[in-house]
């Protein structure tokens, strides 16, 4: 029966490999998720209830719109779109009837804007199962993590004679840049859990290997800054113009130098930053998306508050207009000593497992921790 399971899993992780989504458009992937909770027997929860929405960061109606039609040009109904009420993700509820805990698993779904290699030993490639969509995979396993959630609500439905109390499966959209987890924890649907439970494919464990995770991921905030200046001609008029590039450039390397702090240990990051119209134009805009963390909340939000000083800073130095958008946060991790052996026992019990590693400095970062704060806390 598990190699039911495992062959499942593979088929569905090839499935989802080849039609990743960016967070908050993931109709295509909710819809393949939705079919099969419910093929299953299970109630599902979707649309705006998941979410309380302002609290949502990082969402763009104009992409989900497109992405909504997108979906519907592959296969997604239009009853369904409309069930989705424009927001992705679902949580699929399994009540066996019998009194007991009320226990959530959470798998996030979305993908990244990576290309995917085209080299013919890349395993996708080998496999014919690539991703379909230029500019976008599945480079962090959340298609494994939707793969491995689909199996467990089959297991349930299988098992479910022998178990109690009520399930909850999350499946979470917009992971990366950590914006879907935390309007999910105040919208209402985990008051009532006892245990909550989220995981993450790593390399720190091989096959026949179970890691529990202590303590140790990082606090995080993601920031878009936005200069605006005035344009100009380079050569016939430079001083008609303000340039938002050399504002941006200037804040990038300012920001490599925050001084650290005792709160903590830091880490900050621009990874992107598009400006310019032209060689010979003063350039008017510049987008630099910058991340900061922190293995405390103290740390992080000290590297926060820096970052928008010093871009508040530079924007005034250079006469342009700088706006900055907190766009995604997730929180340190938080895990109970009564969870931890639970989960340690239940794994030493399967078969397959051969070690159980204990993780105590989980390194990045996981919104998954708003979840688990809120059942906890």
């Amino acid at each position: 029966m598990t190699e039911n399971y495992t062959q499942e899993m593979v088929s569905d992780r090839r499935r989802l490999h080849q039609r990743p989504e960016e967070g908050w458009t993931e109709f295509e992937t909710t819809f393949f998720i939705v079919k099969r909770l419910e093929k299953l027997g299970f109630t599902i929860l979707m649309g705006r209830r998941l979410f309380k929405e302002e609290l949502i960061m990082g969402r763009d109606e104009h992409i989900v719109e497109a992405a909504m039609k997108r979906a519907a040009e592959h296969g997604v109904t239009d009853n369904f779109l409309k069930r989705t009420e424009g927001f992705t993700g679902c949580v699929g509820l399994w009540d066996t009837g019998r009194a007991g805990p009320v226990t959530a698993f959470r798998f996030d779904i979305d993908a990244l804007p990576i290309q995917e290699t085209d080299a013919p030993e890349h395993e996708a490639n080998a496999g014919n199962f690539a991703s379909e969509r230029p500019g976008l995979m599945h480079a962090c396993g959340h298609d494994g993590h939707t793969a491995v959630g689909l199996a467990v609500a089959h297991w349930i439905a299988d098992h479910a004679a022998k178990l109690k109390g009520r399930i909850k499966l999350i499946f979470q959209p917009a992971e990366e840049g950590t914006r879907g987890a935390l309007p999910m924890s105040e919208s209402g649907f985990l008051d009532d859990v006892n245990y909550m439970v989220g995981s993450h494919i790593g390399n720190a464990c091989h096959l026949g290997e179970v890691g529990l995770c202590i303590s140790g991921s990082m606090a995080t905030t993601k920031i878009d800054v936005r200069f605006t200046g005035l344009s100009a001609h380079a050569g016939l008029a430079p001083e008609k113009g303000r340039s938002a590039l050399f504002a941006a450039c200037n804040a990038a390397t300012t920001l490599a130098g925050i001084a650290r702090t005792s709160q903590g240990e830091t880490r900050v990051s621009v990874g992107k930053l598009i400006a310019g119209e032209g060689r010979n134009v003063v350039a008017a805009h510049a987008l630099m998306q910058a991340e900061v963390r922190g293995s405390t909340e103290e740390a992080n939000q000290f590297m926060t508050e820096e970052v928008l000083r010093i871009t508040q800073g530079i924007g005034q130095t250079y006469n342009v207009a700088c706006d900055c958008q907190i766009v995604g946060r997730a929180t340190t991790l938080m895990s109970t000593p009564k969870a931890i052996a639970l989960l340690d026992e239940v794994a030493r019990g399967i078969g397959s497992v051969k070690t159980v590693k204990r993780f105590d400095n989980v390194g990045g970062s996981e919104d998954c921790t708003w979840l688990i704060r809120k059942v906890i806390l």
